[in-house]
């Protein structure tokens, strides 16, 4: 089928292009596409991941599936904690080890989308991810940059020293029987690899959600609602944008001034900490018009290793839960947004992106360089961006001079950037013109890409 799909990895991508020409609609190309992306970005995502799915169709309304992580009834260990060095961004402090890992949610997820939702059979999905798990990955500039800074979390177990222990490649082949234990059994497989969560496993149900709703410049803009956070920072920004305007031309102080302003407002005083925590995103849509975002995340990654792939460490990312007991069960909070804008009824622009809390000012950005200023896709990602936290305005590298100092005469605190960094986010998204002309890109801080199916 035509379609386009974007993704946080080539061989990610890749996998959901093959379904879209084998005939498989948006939804079967994404669920493809996120089991590649346990072994294609394995640190970000895998079968102990959560996420969330915004999916809609030609002649129905958008729905989120909640599959974030729960509450476990009792930790599976004690916490460690270990220091992370992101160079630019400094040193960071991270929680792993058994004692953080929550109950993941994002394989029944998948399993209860393509079941409403999807055209091909699972088993028929599945084969790409077991296929690219038999070759392995070979490590791009960007993941090996990755790699690099969470080797203590990586590297922490002997296992995970097998799969990440070379530069050149990930060694992924520990990971396909998980894969086909998912294809032959679905969501019942975690339970079976990860048989200390069994009872919270099977006690897990996927939630459906109804979306927040904002509008902006004529279009429906239509995010994710609690327990993810990430939805109403959006559209409180949008709401701000089409109120204030966009200030002036891209690249403009007049802009940045907006931005700011619009973030600001988004944001609205919630600020955690800014942890560079693994998250990635999913963005399809197909001739049709069935449209469909998948966000998911391992946290940073507890550092414990199962049949191939790594647990997650939510309970550790006290920035975003918070501190202090959970009550076993309850879903634990987000910033992750899969955002779909529709015009006239129709997909115009699917997204999502990487960054724990600078996600959502990602979005916005994106969001507004394509339906307020006329941008591509692809040039609204490379732009550089900015983002506000605790007074200051973070700017990328990128954005001229006279906008840092327009900035400062204004009373803003300026920290400057050097070049496009992953601090910034990891946007995929992927649109379609009035023309039903189709177009997709990654973001190049985190080595994503897009595809176009033209078949």
């Amino acid at each position: 089928m035509r379609g386009a799909i974007a993704a946080g990895h080539p061989r990610t991508a890749a996998a959901g292009a093959q379904v879209l020409a084998a005939g498989g609609n948006a939804v079967d190309a994404a669920v493809a596409a996120v089991l590649a992306s346990f072994a294609a970005e394995g640190p970000l995502t895998g079968p102990a991941a959560g996420g969330f799915l915004l999916v809609a169709g030609r002649d129905a309304e958008p729905v989120v599936y909640d599959a974030f992580f729960a509450v476990p009834q009792r930790l599976l260990g004690e916490v460690e904690v270990v220091v992370v060095d992101f160079a630019d961004a400094s040193t960071q402090t991270f929680r792993i080890g058994p004692g953080t890992v929550a109950v993941p949610g994002l394989v029944k997820g998948l399993e209860r989308a393509h079941r409403s939702h999807g055209r091909l059979d699972w088993d028929v999905i599945a084969q790409p991810a077991i296929d690219l798990a038999h070759d392995g990955v070979e490590i791009n500039e960007a993941q090996a940059f990755l790699h690099t800074v969470l080797t203590p979390i990586l590297r922490r177990e002997e296992a995970g020293r097998r799969i990440y222990g070379r530069r050149d490649r990930v060694v992924t082949a520990g990971l396909a029987p998980t894969l086909e234990a998912i294809r032959d059994r679905g969501a019942d497989a975690i339970a079976e690899v990860v048989p200390e969560l069994a009872d919270d496993l099977h006690a897990y149900a996927v939630e459906e959600r109804v979306p927040d709703r904002v509008g902006f410049l004529g279009r429906e803009v239509f995010t994710t609602p609690e327990p993810s956070r990430g939805g109403a920072v959006v559209g409180r920004a949008l709401a701000e944008l089409e109120q204030g305007g966009m200030g002036g031309p891209p690249g403009t102080p007049e802009e940045a001034l907006r931005l700011v302003a619009a973030l600001s407002a988004g944001y609205g005083g919630f600020a955690p900490g800014s942890p560079l925590t693994g998250t990635t995103h999913v963005s399809v849509v197909d001739a049709d018009g069935n449209a469909v975002g998948v966000s998911s995340t391992l946290g940073s990654g507890s550092g414990v290793f199962r049949h191939g792939f790594q647990l997650n460490n939510m309970l550790g990312e006290v920035d975003v839960v918070g501190h202090g007991s959970h009550e076993p069960g309850t879903r634990l909070a987000s910033m992750m947004t899969p955002t779909l804008v529709l015009a006239d009824g129709r997909p115009r622009l699917v997204l999502g992106s990487a960054g724990s809390v600078r996600l959502s000012g990602a979005i916005v950005q994106v969001i507004a360089s394509v339906i307020a200023q006329g941008l591509t896709v692809g040039d609204a990602i490379d732009r550089p961006r900015l983002h506000t936290e605790e007074g200051s305005v973070h700017l990328e590298g990128g954005w001229a001079l006279r906008v840092a100092e327009r900035l400062a005469a204004e009373g803003h605190e300026v920290v400057g950037w050097a070049g496009l960094n992953l601090y910034f986010g990891g946007v995929s998204a992927v649109e379609m013109l009035d023309s039903d002309e189709l177009a997709a890109a990654g973001d190049p801080r985190r080595g994503g890409t897009g595809m176009v199916v033209r078949a």
